[in-house]
């Protein structure tokens, strides 16, 4: 009985596929054949997806790296300038970080020329507590 079933439904199946066989087939022609002479390739509009990417990563790395290792102008106006990064370390140790005036704790003691004073050492006296 479930066999016969089955061979029924099979086959009503395939009835169906073949009529929208000949539906679609009769209905939508397929046109002519497509030269393979012909460029069917269209670019898609702006933006595109990056075809080297690999190759653009290291570009705009390698410019990365020439803004970070060398001088330049910010702003000409406001007279910001662009340093290394090898000589702004050094600036800043040299110099210290800025200090905001009236600010709470926290304060950094500044030397005689502006510089970060160095803290104070403990003699060997104050250690021993005597």
């Amino acid at each position: 009985m479930l066999g016969s079933l089955f061979v029924v439904l099979l086959v009503f199946g395939l009835l169906v596929s073949l009529g929208a066989f000949r539906y679609f087939t009769e209905h939508q022609p397929l046109g002519p054949p497509a030269s393979p002479f012909e460029n069917v390739r269209s670019l898609p509009p702006a933006p595109r997806l990056q075809v080297t990417p690999a190759v653009d990563l290291r570009d705009y790395l390698s410019a990365q790296q020439r803004l970070m290792n060398s001088y330049g102008w910010v702003d000409r106006e406001a007279g910001i300038v662009r340093i290394p990064i090898d000589r702004a370390m050094e600036l800043l140790l040299e110099k210290g970080l800025p200090v905001r005036s009236g600010s709470g704790g926290g304060k950094q003691v500044r030397g005689p020329e502006g510089q970060a004073a160095e803290p104070q050492q403990r003699s060997e006296k104050s250690n021993t507590g005597k």
